[in-house]
């Protein structure tokens, strides 16, 4: 019999949402602002989704992928400023209770990977470690189909690596895809424009490119050493770029991990915004 879950995905600005049935068929997509978490805006509208689509389906769980570091009893337990007044929010515990079905919540770019996991990319694979290149940077790691979060859920905390006094700045700072766009700004170009014109053979920007992609790979190389993953995927909207994209880290980080080491693959996600929404309820799909 197939069965149906609703799944979320939380971010700064919006809401997401959709059906997604046993078969991974996803239906009746939709979206919402999030209204800056006023008056704990984000929560109240997770009830009032979850309450309009019991109405006209028979749900057997609900899937939160959401920004925000999230414990083990499915509440918030350290958000930025993008949303505020989100931390502490007991997701888990509202949800369960204003609809009694069963509800999982995952940070976004752990349900990211478990997304790739259960159809993408990551499909198969025992070690697998998901990067998420945006605003900022964000990590998960997922060993024999389980998460590897941390004593106190911190672990992967990956944009705060490789701090540099001089410059005074974490490694999201130098390596994220805002980074690459602030880098460009001065030349009036955006981050896809960049790309277009360095794979179509301008040594100018291919050149800015590699400068932001040694950036990138000086964290690859970190994750490369310390998990020995059998996959890296590339995650964020850069992901877009595909080989080209891998080529340029995989140049930068054979500079930085000694050739006997270097086992680990570089892929780009597979299931862009979908992904989320399936990571969301791999705890019903698999």
């Amino acid at each position: 019999m197939t069965k149906k879950y609703l799944a979320f995905d939380v971010g700064g600005t919006t809401i997401k949402y959709a059906l997604v049935d046993s078969e991974l068929n996803i239906t009746e997509p939709g979206k919402v602002n999030t209204e800056h978490n006023k008056d704990g805006h984000i929560l109240k509208q997770l009830i009032e989704i979850s309450h309009q689509f019991q109405q006209k389906n028979l749900l057997s769980g609900i899937g939160v992928s959401t920004a925000g570091i999230v414990g083990d009893d499915g509440a918030i337990l350290y958000a930025g400023p993008t949303i505020p007044d989100y931390q502490g929010t007991k997701i888990k515990q509202e949800l369960e209770e204003a609809t009694t079905l069963p509800v999982f919540v995952v940070n976004d770019v752990d349900a990211a990977l478990l997304g790739e996991a259960v159809d993408g990319t990551a499909k198969e694979m025992d070690n697998a470690y998901c990067i998420a290149l945006g605003t900022g940077i964000g990590g998960a790691n997922l060993q024999n189909g389980h998460l590897i979060s941390g004593e106190h859920n911190f672990a992967n905390s990956i944009g705060y690596i490789l701090y540099e006094k001089e410059s005074d700045t974490y490694y999201e700072q130098r390596a994220s895809t805002l980074a690459l766009e602030a880098d460009l700004k001065q030349y009036h170009v955006g981050v896809i424009e960049a790309f277009a014109l360095a794979k179509s053979g301008d040594e100018f920007y291919k050149k800015i490119l590699d400068r932001w992609a040694y950036e990138v790979a000086r964290g690859l190389a970190e994750i490369v050493l310390l998990f020995d993953p059998e996959v890296i995927v590339i995650g964020g909207a850069v992901s877009q770029q595909g080989d080209f994209l891998t080529d340029l880290l995989m140049d930068q980080l054979r500079q930085l991990v000694p050739a006997g080491l270097l086992k680990s693959e570089l892929k780009t996600a597979e299931l862009a915004d979908q992904a989320q929404l399936l990571g969301a309820l791999s705890e019903f799909l698999v």
